[in-house]
């Protein structure tokens, strides 16, 4: 079995609620046809249908506090409550904490001992490799956690090439803010379909999408509800290619955001698991903690 896993950062469950949840303000056709016509919130869930199941996953670990990227992500990635194994939630980029537990011990680095074949799907410009690699700025926890696996990052030359991942979906950003006026421009349709026929190569691959938090954290309502929309059809052009009776589509989150766009904050809200394809087989049952997603992820390539 395959897995593709596609990770949004900072979304949570919120109110049924189009005044402050973009969730309800965006047009969703391809979760609403997975989930037969519902949007995720508080009240939705759990939720199953033929072709996917929708979980509560609950991201405080059991710690006082509002949960952040780097415990939550690196949670995600090893299946250990790091939160509480260092005492509170703390982000948004790994500390000396947090770090050890990312070189050795993540699913990745587990999919690679049993000779799996693995890729971190993101593109990065030029600038983020000279930043990363002159110790001016820390990688996320996804990033630091395949480059310690021996995963390499992916660059503009495998984006244009269409072997890595944009997270506008669309290259846009590419041509407008990044400086490279002849990266070519997709659909986020066309964008889903590429990316799956390349991820065909591997038996996991992980996407990040972390301009989710941002929008919350900006309060853009409607940047919030473009990058739900563009997700929505990048997963339609997924499903357009991939073999559902091989291929596992695991979504999930870290925290709490974007979901409620009163606050510029993180929230305490569980976020949302979904699983597209042959879940039924795994017997994982309800996947109720951040801790227990790695599990999964486990079972898919055993």
């Amino acid at each position: 079995m395959r897995v593709i896993f596609l990770f949004l950062d900072g979304v949570g469950l919120g109110e049924p609620d189009a005044q402050v949840n973009p969730w309800w303000a965006a047009s969703l056709p391809t979760l609403r046809f997975l989930l037969r016509g519902r949007i995720p919130s508080v009240r939705t869930v759990p939720h199953t249908t033929p072709d996917a199941v929708l979980y509560a996953t609950d991201a405080t670990g059991g710690i006082a506090g509002i949960p952040q990227s780097a415990t939550g992500q690196a949670t995600l990635l090893t299946g250990q409550n790091v939160p509480a194994l260092i005492g509170e939630h703390y982000g948004p980029r790994p500390d000396r904490r947090i770090r050890p537990l990312l070189e050795r011990e993540t699913f990745l680095h587990a999919a690679l001992a049993r000779g799996r074949r693995v890729a971190f799907a993101n593109a990065y410009p030029p600038r983020f490799f000279q930043h990363i690699d002159s110790g001016r700025r820390l990688p996320g926890a996804f990033p630091y956690a395949a480059r310690s696996a021996g995963i390499r990052l992916r660059t503009a030359e495998d984006l244009a090439a269409g072997r890595a991942f944009s997270v506008d979906y669309t290259n846009q950003a590419w041509r407008e803010q990044l400086g490279f006026p002849h990266m070519p421009v997709w659909t986020p349709q066309e964008a889903g379909r590429k990316f799956a026929a390349w991820a065909q190569e591997y038996d996991l691959v992980l996407v990040d999408q972390w301009a989710t938090d941002m929008a919350g954290h900006r309060q853009d309502w409607a940047m919030a509800v473009s990058l739900l929309e563009r997700f929505d059809a990048f997963l339609e052009g997924i499903l357009e290619v991939v073999d559902l009776a091989s291929t596992l589509i695991l979504v999930t989150s870290d925290h709490g955001n974007l979901e409620d766009m009163r606050t510029r904050r993180h929230t305490r809200n569980p976020v949302f698991t979904l699983l597209i394809g042959p879940w039924r087989e795994l017997d994982c049952g309800p996947v109720e903690r951040l801790t227990q997603v790695r599990d999964v992820v486990e079972r898919a390539l055993t």
